[in-house]
């Protein structure tokens, strides 16, 4: 059986700690790292909040206290709202709030930090003709480098969820990365965080199709679809030869999700096999039940056919299912998303990010969620240009995924 031949993979691949098979480098370093954080806000339930509280205070790891060994030294806000922490959070705990990046960076002109985090999300930021947030990623992304080439040196950013709204933006970041030879990493914390059951495909499955569902109606599209394409291109991208790029990105919505369904360009069958991973599976057809679905459609290069779709009234949990070339069963997982205001997975996410900045080595590649970004923007170009789909060289990113996926297993709660 497919399902259970993953799971078997998956199971004798797990390293201790249980939670993840990624480590710090050997040898623990002397002292702590010092880590900046560059925000948009930070307030209850934001991303910044979750983040770099985690890196403060610590968070459960198989059960058990885990503290990492960093210290948030500086921090920056693009945005002070009603209801913000910082300046309390800043004051109990050490941390420096300065006005702008670069004295967040730089001490006397010298960079003596060991890495960064850019956490642009929340906040209060317009929306563009395309239903673009256009949250200042780039921006300040450029204003860390400013800092960098200002010293003479650099060191890891972390860059949390896509790189940008724009795929032309993305891919300078990812290349002024690669020219300035400092690490890079970006991404949701879907592909990292529990799975049930507990699969993880080998490199090399023979991937054919793969679906990604999902049921989020908070905000404008975007927000929630980003993460869909990264639970799907982290199953697809471990497929047969690799990550091929992008031939064409298909938008749709309405009853035209339904039609192309029917007509066989996504597969009935597996969005039936990810909706029943899904604990919050409402009863009754989903046609009957689901007023307005949106898809994204992704064909390959290579040929393999991906899809994302969100049918806010049937489900509300991520859920991923994939057909592998000579079996007649779907492979299947739900990635589980602890609720808030805890929400325990920014758990894995931060432990990933604290690897990174040891180590200076992504975890998983920058290309993954250079390709998401991208598939996206060019998404949100198809639905306002009333274009069903969108063909460019811009898509045609290749990649290797990471031998193991890095995902979290184990206790989710605390034991200790």
């Amino acid at each position: 059986m497919a399902g259970t031949s993953l799971a078997g993979a998956a199971a004798g691949q797990v390293a201790a700690p249980k939670a993840a098979e990624g480590q710090l480098p050997a040898g623990k370093p002397a002292r702590r790292l010092r880590v900046a954080a560059i925000n948009s806000i930070f307030r209850l339930r934001s991303h910044a909040y979750h983040i770099v509280g985690r890196l403060v205070h610590g968070y459960p790891v198989d059960g058990f206290h885990h503290q990492p060994n960093v210290e948030v030294v500086r921090m920056f806000n693009d945005q002070y709202p009603e209801g913000d922490l910082s300046r309390s959070f800043c004051q109990e705990h050490g941390i420096k709030l300065c006005e702008t990046v670069e004295e967040t960076l730089l001490s006397s002109d010298k960079l003596d930090i060991d890495g960064v985090v850019l956490i642009i999300e929340h906040g209060d930021y317009p929306v563009n003709e395309r239903q673009q947030m256009l949250y200042p990623r780039y921006k300040y992304f450029t204003e860390i480098v400013k800092a960098f080439r200002k010293a003479g040196r650099s060191v890891p950013v972390f860059v949390d969820k896509h790189l940008s709204y724009d795929h032309e933006q993305a891919a300078a970041m990812v290349a002024t990365a690669q020219d300035m030879k400092f690490g890079l990493m970006a991404g949701s914390s879907l592909p990292v965080t529990w799975r049930m059951p507990e699969i993880e495909p080998p490199l090399g499955t023979k991937f054919t199709d793969g679906l990604c569902v999902f049921g989020f109606d908070r905000g404008v599209p975007e927000i929630y679809f980003f993460h869909a394409l990264e639970t799907l291109q982290c199953m697809l991208e471990r497929r047969a030869g690799g990550e091929t790029g992008v031939k064409k990105v298909t938008w749709l919505e309405g009853a035209d999700v339904w039609k192309a369904g029917d007509a066989g360009r996504w597969s009935w069958d597996l969005l039936q096999t990810a909706v029943r991973r899904c604990a919050s599976m409402n009863v009754g057809p989903i046609r009957e039940n689901v007023r307005h679905p949106q898809a994204i459609l992704i064909e390959y290069n290579d040929g393999t056919r991906g899809a994302a779709i969100n049918i806010i009234e049937q489900v509300s949990e991520f859920a991923f299912a994939g057909t592998l070339q000579g079996s007649k069963e779907p492979v299947s997982s739900c990635f589980y998303l602890p609720a808030p205001p805890g929400a325990a997975f920014f758990n894995p996410l931060t432990w990933h990010i604290e690897r990174f900045l040891a180590s200076g080595v992504p975890q998983y590649p920058v290309e993954r969620t250079l390709l998401t970004s991208t598939i996206l923007d060019f998404a949100c170009r198809a639905a306002h240009e009333k274009k069903e789909s969108i063909s460019a060289a811009a898509l045609n990113i290749r990649y290797q995924a990471p031998a193991a996926s890095g995902f979290f297993r184990g206790p989710i709660v605390s034991l200790s």
